[in-house]
């Protein structure tokens, strides 16, 4: 069985929902994952805020708005006079759940209660549309089965215990439809896995499952070598290992989630990333295979905070690692990037909510300062041993550039480098020169000889 996950710009109206079915494979049993229309969750999320700042008046013309939008697109995708009414009883059924919602006072609850509603709605849209067409098909709700525990973490036996059961109560259906994103959290209330977790939600259900392939589907032709939106004449690759696309979804490349990884990583699952807009291109295969050594992508990421600490006592600083340490630990903030030496080190966050704790807890044992407006740039591939001197290549090329930090080593897949954002687009634009080439060659190398998985 396979999953497929369809992102919002591949719902995004109803030319573009029409065109999944034939996406579908045709001998073999699926489940397919979606995301709200393009757009919609960005407006409930406006409509909530607009509610609780108790300017109705303007929520409640953006619910109708939102609602006229849907019954347009119902009246384009289905074709027969009945499902067409079917969709508007729906659609209206809905949104005056919504309104009701919102009328009735917002808690943070109630705002995710109906954030949900945009997977919801593009799920029950496209199961219908399949049914007007004679699909076999059946609507599995994910909030009967996708959880996640108290830390916020997929809980994978609750998960595969309950989709089986979804599975089994519909046993002569080949395509089962159910949401990405939404999720029940430990107390059982309506949560979601955030921004861009309808790629996650695939991957969980690819692994409960045992899929023999993860598809994702986007706008784009699968992982680019740079960044497309500040470098001209990128080009996609056509594989990557597990550990190279995890690195890129974490440092900054959107067409992945970063949590997307590990579930397939674990029991070996290929994942697929396809563009529904070009549906005969190959795309970005990720799997456990790994491609010859070499430099293969480059990604940044923005909205970086670096802090420097240096220990108050200089040299000879025992425990001075684990002071600091436990510090992030205690106000639960992850650290991207990190250098040491005998009594400094010099660490990058993302979140910077709990800056101002930060700096204080550590101020009483240490020196620090902080340096905002930083960006993260990682150079992926396989550098192990590095026989071949790519990271020579990379500092060269990067010579006009000021670089702040820089990690080299704590992986065999990445060279990460720290530099202030306005250094940006002309670092990604210099590495490009680099990459450019590498990629041809190894695309060149896959085709004669197929990756193997």
């Amino acid at each position: 069985m396979k999953v497929l996950k369809f992102g919002g710009t591949s719902v995004g109206s109803a030319e573009r929902i029409g065109s999944i079915a034939n996406l579908l494979p045709a001998n073999e049993p699926c489940i397919v994952v979606l995301s709200a229309m393009a757009g919609t969750t960005n407006t409930l999320i406006e409509i909530t805020n607009k509610a609780k700042s108790d300017n109705m008046h303007e929520a409640m013309e953006m619910i109708r708005t939102l609602e006229n939008k849907y019954i347009a697109t119902v009246k384009k995708l289905y074709q027969s006079q009945t499902y067409q009414n079917r969709g508007e009883l729906f659609i209206n059924d809905t949104f005056l759940q919504i309104s009701r919602k919102v009328a009735g006072g917002l808690s943070e609850k109630g705002s995710r209660e109906i954030i949900a509603f945009g997977e919801m709605i593009s799920t029950a849209l496209f199961q219908m549309y399949l049914t007007e067409l004679g699909f076999k098909s059946a609507y599995i709700p994910a909030l009967n089965f996708m959880r996640i525990d108290k830390d916020k973490e997929p809980d994978y036996f609750y998960i595969e215990e309950n989709i089986n059961r979804s599975i089994q109560s519909s046993p002569f259906v080949q395509i089962y439809i159910t949401e990405g994103f939404i999720c029940r959290n430990a107390t059982g209330e309506i949560d979601n896995l955030g921004r861009g977790g309808s790629d996650y939600s695939a991957a969980i259900i690819g692994n409960v499952i045992n899929a023999n392939e993860v598809q994702i589907w986007t706008d784009i032709d699968g992982v680019h070598n740079n960044d497309p939106r500040y470098v001209e004449n990128t080009s996609p690759l056509r594989h990557l290992s597990y550990d190279e696309a995890a690195e890129l979804a974490y440092f900054g490349a959107k067409i992945l989630h970063p949590s997307t990884i590990q579930p397939c990583r674990v029991k070996e699952i290929p994942v697929l990333l396809k563009n529904t807009l070009q549906p005969q291109d190959n795309g970005t295969l990720i799997s456990v295979f790994r491609n010859p050594q070499g430099i293969k992508a480059i990604a940044a990421k923005d909205g970086i905070t670096t802090i420097n600490i240096q220990s108050s006592r200089m040299l000879l600083a025992y425990g001075f690692l684990n002071k600091v340490f436990e510090v992030f630990n205690q106000l639960q903030t992850a650290v991207d990037m990190i250098t040491t030496s005998e009594v400094a080190i010099s660490l990058t966050i993302d979140n910077a909510d709990k800056l101002d704790e930060i700096t204080k807890q550590i101020s009483k044992f240490s020196n620090v300062t902080v340096s905002k407006n930083q960006t993260i740039i990682c150079i992926v591939g396989d550098f192990e041993a590095d026989k071949n001197g790519y990271a020579a290549l990379v500092f060269d090329a990067l010579k006009e550039i000021p670089i702040k930090m820089i990690s080299y080593g704590g992986s065999s897949n990445n060279i990460s480098i720290s530099v202030d954002s306005q250094h940006k687009v002309k670092a990604l634009n210099l590495l490009q020169k680099i990459v450019a080439s590498r990629t041809a060659t190894l695309n060149s190398e896959l085709i004669a000889q197929p990756v193997n998985i």
